[in-house]
């Protein structure tokens, strides 16, 4: 890559809605702009940092079985109606009408159209278990889009779905993807807690979240001194109950509450039947019984985990990529400000190692231009 021909931005001052670092370092080297409240153009480097944890999440999940599909962003109201959600799902739900007048909306999950497409294509219990998984973009119209493209309205998200006989076979997949997603963040080299989770609007019996450990966490997770025991502090709290006041009480599983601050960048779900009940998902099973599939779903928020990972790197002069994650691996100077064929040749050189290597050949001062490589 060179500097000069590298679309890189140049922004004067930091918005004041800038409020997390992981914002204004993602605005002041270049990663993003923004479009609208809660939506952002991803520039070359940015880009960069999004398709590496892509390739990371995808070869964990073909590792474990998945497969990847894509699936429509906009929906028929008709699959939401099935499933009763299109009433239940509150304004972050967008809605739109074609020209028709016929009523969509876009996806801010796909459990509708997974369980839609298994019901119309799978036809035999022999075809089960299924793991399907999709890299998409999603949208939920937050009522208040802040942090950058921590907590956006846009965003990109791996979103799996598993089915099954029985719920034994449905508990093993949930396991793998626990464990897949444990080596996901292990392989970003990010501190993670994985802590009990509520279920929400997605439904379900049993839930984990994945959180990146950071100071500017949105949720507070409540962890034991003496074990790995640890839950979102929602499901401890009574209404209008602080948070502070579960310091220093027992967990039953030993070992007294901390409270530390997470990202939320992923969550596992053990469905159950909600789905293949209410849209009359059924197969049936070796004995000619109709059975309703067990279902599990894994989200991660790939976006979220960009932002998430500068929040965990950085230091006085910008961000601090843990190796796999960098943009730019080398950057080469040319000491006497005129580009000559030696830093060509070593440029050349370390690009054929497979490196990811930026020449700036810019015509500026070095001080200038070492500063912006920063």
């Amino acid at each position: 890559m060179l500097a000069s021909k590298t679309f890189i931005p140049k922004i004067k001052d930091i918005p004041q809605d800038a409020e997390i670092i992981s914002h204004q370092l993602m605005l002041r080297s270049g990663m993003i702009r923004k479009v609208a409240s809660g939506i952002y153009n991803w520039l070359p480097l940015g880009l960069i940092v999004l398709k590496k944890i892509e390739n990371v999440v995808r070869e964990e999940l073909n590792n474990i079985g998945a497969q990847e599909i894509f699936m429509p962003m906009v929906q028929p109201k008709e699959l939401w109606d099935e499933s009763n959600r299109w009433g239940k799902f509150g304004p972050e739900l967008l809605r739109i009408k074609d020209r028709h007048d016929r009523d969509f909306c876009l996806g801010p999950t796909h459990e509708e159209v997974i369980t839609d497409l298994v019901k119309n294509n799978i036809n035999s219990y022999k075809s089960l278990p299924l793991t399907l998984y999709q890299i998409q973009t999603k949208f939920r119209d937050e009522i208040r889009p802040r942090y950058g493209v921590m907590r956006g309205r846009e965003f990109l998200m791996k979103d799996a779905y598993s089915f099954h006989m029985n719920s034994e076979c449905l508990n093993q997949t949930y396991q793998d993807f626990r464990a897949a997603y444990k080596k996901i963040l292990e392989r970003l080299e990010l501190e993670f807690k994985v802590v009990k989770a509520d279920s929400g609007a997605i439904g379900g019996d049993k839930s984990e979240e994945f959180h990146v450990l950071a100071e500017n966490g949105e949720d507070v997770l409540a962890v034991s001194d003496s074990s790995e025991i640890a839950i979102n502090s929602e499901l401890l709290l009574e209404k209008d109950q602080d948070p502070s006041s579960l310091v220093g009480q027992e967990f039953p599983e030993g070992g007294k509450i901390q409270l530390i601050k997470g990202i939320e960048v992923g969550h596992i779900f053990q469905l159950g039947q909600v789905y293949s009940e209410s849209m009359k998902l059924s197969l049936q099973d070796a004995n000619s019984n109709e059975v309703n599939p067990y279902m599990g779903c894994y989200g991660i928020g790939i976006s979220r985990m960009v932002a998430a990972s500068i929040e965990q790197n950085n230091d006085e002069f910008g961000i601090a990529w843990p190796k796999g994650l960098a943009p730019i691996q080398i950057n080469v100077i040319d000491l006497t400000d005129n580009l000559d064929g030696s830093a060509i040749k070593f440029y050349n050189e370390i690009e054929k190692s497979n490196f990811r290597v930026m020449l700036d050949d810019r015509d500026e001062r070095f001080g200038k231009r070492l500063k912006t490589q920063n």
